[in-house]
């Protein structure tokens, strides 16, 4: 278990303190708008009011005692800079900042952000990703190389087993990973028969994947 300092309770702060609190993680969330504060009391520890630029109160919060501490500020990058540069001055371990912009996530990095988001950005590349074809169903870039993709299993590779497709020697690619019925299952052998109606997790190169399955 973690403690989440939480700073922004827009759309993108509350669906992290939602996600955080089902993985049973500690939360602090701050915002200046009671609404926002109040509407994500179920899914915290404990809430709190207050402007985050404002060093005496962001210094009252401790956040030198969180694991990490996440800007989630979207309607007002010069408040989250000088969050950011707060937070680190203060003694925060990790800030995570969201950024907007590509000068934005540069601005941030430089004035306290140890990691940054953009949840723009890496929407875009999943939709760009997943639109290029029907057997995509999920994607996962690790960098700018490497990837996990959730794929339907191509109709010739149906009843026959992980050895036979033979696809890490041919293609360098992983497979991970089945899901059927919703459930995943990682428990993945040579002997495992790949099914019709079952999905398939690979990792691999961006482009090895392309050509393998000709995406």
């Amino acid at each position: 278990m973690k403690s989440v300092l939480i700073i922004g309770l827009g759309r993108f702060g509350r669906h992290i303190a939602m996600k955080l609190n089902d993985l049973n993680h500690q939360v602090m969330a701050v915002d200046t708008n009671e609404e926002r504060v109040n509407a994500v009391l179920p899914f915290v520890t404990n809430a709190q009011i207050g402007d985050s630029t404002n060093e005496e109160f962001l210094s009252s919060l401790g956040v030198g005692n969180f694991d990490a501490c996440i800007v989630a500020i979207g309607d007002n990058f010069q408040n989250s800079l000088e969050t950011a540069s707060l937070l680190k001055e203060l003694g925060a371990p990790k800030v995570i900042a969201r950024a907007s912009t590509g000068v934005q996530e540069k601005f941030l990095l430089r004035n306290g952000a140890d990691e940054v988001v953009y949840p723009e950005k890496q929407l875009a590349a999943w939709t760009a990703i997943r639109c290029t074809s029907n057997h995509i169903l999920d994607y996962i870039e690790l960098d700018s190389k490497y990837s996990i993709f959730e794929l339907s299993i191509p109709e010739n590779w149906c009843g026959k087993t992980i050895v036979q497709l033979d696809i890490r020697r041919k293609y360098g690619i992983n497979i991970l990973g089945l899901r059927k019925n919703g459930a995943l299952d990682m428990n993945i052998t040579p002997e495992t028969v790949l099914e019709p109606e079952a999905s398939i997790l690979v990792l691999g190169q961006q482009k090895a994947i392309q050509k393998c399955f000709r995406i």
